[in-house]
This record gives structure tokens, C-alpha cells and sequence, in this order.
């Protein structure tokens, strides 16, 4: 057998509707957090046999002795060579008590916005810090990010505490050093863990290598943690992807075609197309080709409603109290690229399905990821800078505060001319 990839992304995800939490694994650069996410899923029986196989060949032809568990989730050829984690692999796994997500995040400072895109969709952050080194720069940008991304509950995983002879002293050093950054940044809860990732150590099982530790075990913490997830909003929203047109009595019927998210959408409700302002009700949903009485978040539909409304993709179909339609906004932006952003720069904005050009009005501020403060004086955002910008687009964008709803309320920033992400934004108030 070849030294291919361990583990496939082909396992089935879980379904709308269950008891599913998502989290990321976030920190710095070799603090552990592939090894602990292959060690997490082999102790709680989450790997098949055919991928402990795998794993066992890529470990030897590596000439490791025993399994590397961190093979798991490095399944990019770049990532196997370099022994870093260079895109973000999502795994799935459950237990009697609840299905998990998991985003294995790249810790490395070249690849945050890769991070960002793992993080943007967890309600939970398991953050990594090796019990020698404490909290790096980079794992304070990762937690500053998260907490920005509308993540509110954090478990702090001192790893390698083996490394330290499991020292209380050393480890309350670090979870104060945490509590300090949370206090700042305003995460709401911080469960601290000590573990050894490498040994298994108060991942799966409880370790009797730190007697004076009485709290939860990583997998108790995750399948009793309650998330609080962000993005509730009064009613049900359809970022329109696609318009549908079919064969009808006398005139075609129009479908539009989106993911769900913000609240449970039903037929016969009064919706609001945005950001036209125009109102009619839902006629039918469709799942693939059945009607459904209730459409939840996550799901992907077609919807027809009862007026023949002018509706195109990037519109949205929102119930209840509709978003608003600006044209200017300012956001907290987490840049991305080399080339600075300043006043004046024109760029692209995607946000939901809908692309505009922009513009940047102003830098506003810059944050200081050490000092975890404000620079009001800032006059760019260079690379992996987190700050807050004014951006005016040519044509409208329909939006919440990302506190609100994060689909409606987060854009990315595209380059024109490359066509990539070079900067990710959470929108704070518009005008």
C-alpha cells in the first residue's frame, strides 16, 4: 500500500436535525492539534479498520515506530511532507451522546485564512497550547479571530503536559495567561484541560497523571458543552443561488433554489425578497422533488411563492423581520495577503451569493494582537492584520450584524485580478 492519505472526506455528514455540535481545533503551529484530533477519534472508536490500516502504512513508510495519529487529518501530500496542517479537514464521528463536526485547523501564520474559513462555521474552539511554550502570537490571532467569528465557548487544551511533569503551577501560568486574552477579546466561558494529545491523556479517558485536575475530560466537555450557537434571527433566509424556471399552466413556474439558515421556513408564510423590499408568501418547498411542510436551517431547497416577483441570484428570501440593504458598511476585516489594504483600494465583495465591487473608504483602526487593543491611527492593514474598515459597494448588499446572522452578516474580499480570498470581514453597522 502507498502512502495515500489515511482518511477520505467520503464518510456521509450527519443530518439536519440531530444533536450535531462543530468545533475547531485552532493554535499555533505544533502545538499538537492533528495528533489530537487522530487521537481523539481513535480512542472514542471513530477511525474504520481499513483507515487504522492506513494510517499504521503511512506511519511506517515515515519510520515511526507505533501509529501517527496526526496522519488522520494531514491528508495533502504538501502536508504529509512538511509535517504541518495546510488546509483545514473536516472529520465526522459520533457517540450515544452526540455527532461531531471537527475542523482540523492549520496553525501556521501563512495559512490564517484558512483557519478563519475552518473556524467561521464552529460553534465551539478547542485551542491548543504546548505546555513549554504558553500562548504564542499566533494562537492569541487564532482565538482573537474565533471569538470574532461569533464563537463563544472555548476549551483550552494544554498539550504536552508530559513534557512538564504535568505541573499544576505551569499550567495555571497558561490558563490565566488564556483567561487574560478572553477577558479582552470577550469570549463568554473558557473550560481549561490539561492533556497529552501524543498519550491520550484526559482526551478520551481520564489520565491519573494530574491528580490535582477534577474537571472534564476533552470528549465529556465536548459532548455536554452547550454552544449557544450565533445566527439566530426572527425568521427563515434564502440567500438565492439559483432561479429555476419550469413548464406551468400559462406561464412558467419560477423556483428559487438556496440553503436555509436563521430559523425554520413553511409554506404559506409572508416573505420579504431583499433588497427590492418586495413581499408575497411561500407557496411551496421542495426538497430535491418532495414538498416539505417545514424546512429547517442547513437544508438545501427550492421554494416558489405565490406572486411572480422579479427575483435573481443574490437576492434573498427572508422571513419575518427582513435584513437591511446597504451600501455602506463597516467591518471587522481579517487581511489576508501581502499587498496592504488602504483607503482608497478598490476590491471585490462576496457576500452571501451576491458579488459587488467595492471600495475602501477608511481603515479605521488596527488591532494589536499582543497588546489585544485598538490602534486608532492605523493607515493599513497588512498581512494577518485584524482591524476595522469602511467599505462603500456599487450596489446594494442585504445584511445583519454578524452577531445576528452569520451568513447575512460575513463577506469575504476577493482579489480582481487572481480571484482569491485575500481578506475576510464581519459586518458591525452599515449606513
Amino acid at each position: 500500500m502507498s502512502d495515500t492519505p489515511p482518511f477520505d472526506d467520503a464518510l456521509t455528514p450527519p443530518l439536519a436535525g440531530v444533536d450535531l455540535l462543530r468545533f475547531a481545533t485552532i493554535g499555533s503551529v505544533d502545538d499538537g492539534k492533528s495528533t489530537l484530533i487522530g487521537r481523539l477519534l481513535h480512542d472514542a472508536k471513530g477511525l474504520l479498520q481499513d483507515q487504522l490500516e492506513a494510517v499504521a502504512t503511512s506511519s511506517a513508510n515515515r519510520g515511526h515506530d507505533g501509529l501517527d495519529l496526526s496522519l488522520v487529518t494531514d491528508g495533502l501530500r504538501a502536508e504529509r511532507e512538511q509535517g504541518i496542517t495546510i488546509d483545514v479537514a473536516y472529520r465526522y464521528f459520533a457517540t450515544p451522546q452526540r455527532t461531531f463536526i471537527v475542523g482540523d485547523n492549520p496553525g501556521h501564520a501563512q495559512y490564517t485564512r484558512n483557519m478563519a474559513t475552518g473556524a467561521s462555521t464552529a460553534e465551539v474552539a478547542v485551542v491548543l497550547v504546548d505546555a513549554r511554550n504558553g500562548l504564542t502570537t499566533q494562537t492569541r490571532r487564532h482565538v482573537t479571530v474565533a471569538a470574532l467569528l461569533g464563537i463563544h465557548q472555548f476549551a483550552i487544551c494544554v498539550n504536552k503536559m508530559d513534557l512538564v511533569d504535568w505541573s499544576e503551577d505551569r499550567f495555571d501560568e497558561i490558563v490565566g495567561e488564556m483567561l487574560d486574552v478572553a477577558a479582552k477579546v470577550g469570549i463568554d466561558t473558557v473550560t481549561p484541560i490539561p492533556i497529552s494529545a501524543l498519550k491520550g491523556d484526559n482526551v478520551v479517558d481520564r489520565s491519573d497523571a494530574a491528580p490535582w485536575y477534577s474537571g472534564p475530560t476533552l470528549l465529556e466537555y465536548l459532548e455536554t458543552v452547550d454552544p449557544h450557537p450565533a445566527g439566530d434571527v426572527t425568521g427563515g433566509r434564502i440567500p438565492v443561488q439559483l432561479v429555476l424556471r419550469e413548464p406551468g399552466e400559462g406561464r412558467p413556474i419560477r423556483r428559487y433554489a438556496g440553503m436555509v439558515h436563521g430559523g425554520p421556513l413553511r409554506p404559506g408564510e409572508t416573505i420579504t425578497v431583499m433588497p427590492s423590499g418586495r413581499t408575497s408568501s411561500i407557496d411551496q418547498i421542495l426538497v430535491g422533488d418532495k414538498p416539505v411542510e417545514v424546512a429547517l436551517p442547513g437544508l438545501s431547497v427550492t421554494v416558489s411563492l405565490t406572486d411572480d416577483l422579479d427575483v435573481i441570484r443574490g437576492d434573498v428570501i427572508a422571513a419575518g423581520a427582513p435584513p437591511t440593504a446597504a451600501r455602506e458598511v463597516e467591518a471587522t476585516l481579517c487581511w489576508f495577503t501581502d499587498k496592504p489594504l488602504t483607503s482608497g483600494d478598490r476590491l471585490m465583495v462576496k457576500q452571501g451569493t451576491r458579488v459587488e465591487r467595492a471600495i475602501a473608504r477608511e481603515v479605521i483602526s488596527r488591532l494589536d494582537v499582543d497588546a489585544l487593543a485598538h490602534e486608532e491611527s492605523a493607515a493599513s492593514l497588512e498581512f494577518n492584520d485584524i482591524g476595522v474598515v469602511r467599505l462603500a459597494t456599487a450596489g446594494p448588499l442585504v445584511v445583519d450584524r454578524y452577531d445576528d446572522d452569520r451568513v447575512l452578516g460575513s463577506f469575504i474580499v476577493i482579489d480582481e485580478a487572481t480571484d482569491q480570498t485575500i481578506g475576510a470581514g464581519m459586518i458591525r453597522s452599515w449606513s
